[in-house]
């Protein structure tokens, strides 16, 4: 990994982050991201760090046992490691706080997915979003919830702590990011308006087909 190579991914990782934070999913230190390097090489934004408003030199390196090489790594890396070690495809790694979508796995604790069925997009292009169970920021719980879920799942809402998503690379791992709220939204707006309404059966299952021959990708 040379510097120039090394500098074009702090850069784009604070891109992200200041992209994230205009639409509200990141406030203060909150949320992390990273990418990886090669096989043993993760970069990650900095523990207790404004994440707007980093310089890309901030940002921290980290093998893939945890081990810190640079900096000083997020305090939620376990997350990013249990998606790396569980997940052959995952080369990014998006965890931001979206209003709507945390909301959701707050005002409705029996909640276990927002609810695929009535939004066509969220069935193309996600697969489905289920609500990991919470886990205490910070410990092994974080990455331990995770596993039921990976590596079928790359767009996940933790239950009172935001969202995680990865992908093959920074772009599709923050598209999934927007996703999760713009669904989230969409889905709280019909709520208030009189209900949730789902599509039918012959629908759901001929969307499940489509998506299976998109594939895996976050759109």
């Amino acid at each position: 990994m040379t510097s120039s190579e090394l500098s074009l991914h702090s850069r784009k990782l604070l891109e992200l982050c200041q992209r994230l934070h205009n639409r509200n999913m990141l406030a203060a230190a909150d949320g992390n991201l990273s990418v990886k390097l090669n096989d043993n090489l993760i970069l990650i934004t900095p523990s207790g760090q404004a994440k707007a408003f980093m310089h890309p030199d901030d940002m921290a390196l980290m093998d893939l046992q945890g081990n810190a090489i640079k900096g000083k790594p997020s305090t939620e890396k376990l997350m990013h490691l249990q998606i790396y070690q569980s997940c052959s495809k995952a080369r990014a790694v998006v965890h931001a706080h979206p209003v709507t979508a945390t909301a959701w796995s707050i005002a409705k604790p029996e909640l276990q997915q927002l609810p695929a069925e009535a939004l066509s997009e969220v069935i193309l292009a996600t697969g489905g979003i289920p609500i990991a169970p919470y886990a205490r920021p910070g410990t092994q719980a974080m990455g331990d919830v995770l596993k039921t879920f990976l590596p079928g799942h790359r767009a996940l809402i933790l239950r009172r702590h935001g969202a995680l998503t990865w992908g093959e690379d920074l772009e599709e791992a923050y598209r999934g990011m927007e996703r999760i709220e713009h669904s989230a939204q969409v889905l709280m707006a019909a709520h208030q308006l009189g209900g949730i309404t789902v599509l039918p059966d012959e629908e759901v299952k001929h969307l499940y087909a489509m998506r299976k021959h998109i594939g895996e990708v976050l759109l």
